[in-house]
């Protein structure tokens, strides 16, 4: 049977993580001030360590490199665990902001908000470790290198980050909603992000001589618009597919007909039958193509990020567990989903997840977007995500389906 929570639980987790919110900008500002890249995050991973063991919380370091993970083990009434995962790493950004504790790094900038998701990690792991005696189960804490690069959730679960795991919640920040504001959207949040390298062979030829010839410039050019129109033509359109072509390159001189191109782009989709089909669809157009004209190609296709589909379920107890706390004000329904691509997606492969938007948003000045040499938070925010994160993990335990 399900144990009942009440507000009063969650406005203690409030009223923890409000003692703690002086420390928690502490942390937030030692990791922005000491960013790391992808796969170099070193000295963030043995700081979460440190504030990790300082908790209580058994360490295990040196995952997938230069993540970590810390275990909350409950009392024992209930057998499942809990995964919080958050992820740590930077952007190869110059930071164009005058505050104190600006990158120390140059060239390198916390502008993607993982500085807050790893201090919200943390933050929870401290609120959870002062009533881990009231706490049905166990809670896994992941603490991700390398999502910018989409690799790290792979070398997570691969190093066993997500064995045992029976749910999984994550968070994003969002400048376009307001600090003190949770951002809920059901099913759908994020697209699945896909490389896509097409290599066009023909022959080369004098460029007075075109018959003479197999041009693949002139190829790869039907091959860019081929898929275009097929897309808006071939696809339903209540399943919607981006295919933007971000490189071409080929060619050796003016007057030469090119004997190679190669495409290089990404593809994003929503749903995931639309998704397991795009590559032999691809294919089959950039075949036709380079049949009809007389060319060859090579085709290499890659998912980087499937689609985060949010659990139903998981996505209730979020958003009872900020109405109850704060009330209708602080929830966003989002009204539809990102074609960015989030590698939290990964653990969706192995257990149900949820992943809520953050606002960090503010009301009195400009809020530039991610991946901004200028974007900065509003750190009123990380407590709100702090008392959020805590409260799902409390009411997970005691609202079983």
């Amino acid at each position: 049977m399900a144990l009942a929570d009440t507000t009063t639980d969650l406005h203690r987790l409030r009223a923890i993580a409000e003692t703690l919110a002086p420390r928690l900008i502490e942390i937030r500002r030692h990791f922005h001030a000491n960013p790391e890249l992808s796969g170099q995050e070193h000295k963030t991973s043995a700081y979460v360590a440190g504030v990790l063991s300082s908790c209580g919380l058994h360490v295990r370091e040196g995952v997938a490199q230069t993540g970590a993970i810390g275990e909350l083990t409950g009392n024992g009434s209930d057998d499942r665990y809990l995964a919080i995962r958050t992820d740590m790493d930077a952007l190869p950004i110059r930071e164009d902001l005058s505050i104190g504790f600006a990158s120390k790094i140059p060239g390198v900038m916390h502008a993607c908000g993982h500085d807050v998701h790893a201090t919200v990690g943390l933050g929870t792991a401290m609120v959870l470790a002062q009533i881990a005696g009231e706490l049905p189960g166990n809670v896994r804490f992941l603490f991700q290198p390398a999502e910018e690069t989409a690799q790290g959730a792979k070398a997570m679960v691969a190093d066993g980050a997500m064995d045992g795991i029976d749910a999984v919640f994550g968070l994003h920040v969002f400048p376009s909603i307001l600090a003190k504001v949770v951002g809920i959207r059901y099913g759908a949040l994020t697209a699945a992000a896909d490389d896509l390298e097409i290599k066009i062979f023909g022959e080369s030829g004098h460029g007075a001589r075109p018959h003479q010839a197999t041009d693949a410039i002139w190829i790869a050019s039907q091959v860019v618009v081929g898929l275009q129109q097929a897309i808006g033509r071939m696809h339903n359109p209540l399943r919607p597919v981006v295919l933007s072509i971000g490189t071409i390159q080929g060619g050796r001189a003016p007057n030469v007909i090119a004997d190679a191109v190669t495409l290089r782009g990404t593809v994003r989709s929503l749903h995931p039958d639309t998704h397991a089909e795009l590559p032999g669809w691809i294919e089959s157009i950039v075949a036709g193509i380079c049949n009809t004209y007389g060319g060859r190609y090579e085709m290499n296709y890659s998912t980087l990020a499937p689609s985060v589909q949010n659990d139903r379920h998981l996505t209730d107890i979020v958003e009872s567990a900020v109405r109850d706390i704060w009330g209708d004000r602080a929830i966003e329904l989002l009204p539809e989903p990102s074609l960015g691509a989030e590698d939290f997606a990964v653990y969706l492969d192995r257990a149900p997840g949820m992943m809520f938007r953050l606002g960090v948003g503010h009301r009195d000045k400009p809020n530039y977007p991610l991946h901004h040499p200028r974007f900065e938070v509003d750190e009123a925010a990380i407590v709100t995500g702090v008392t959020t994160m805590a409260a799902a993990a409390w009411r997970y335990f005691r609202c079983r389906r």
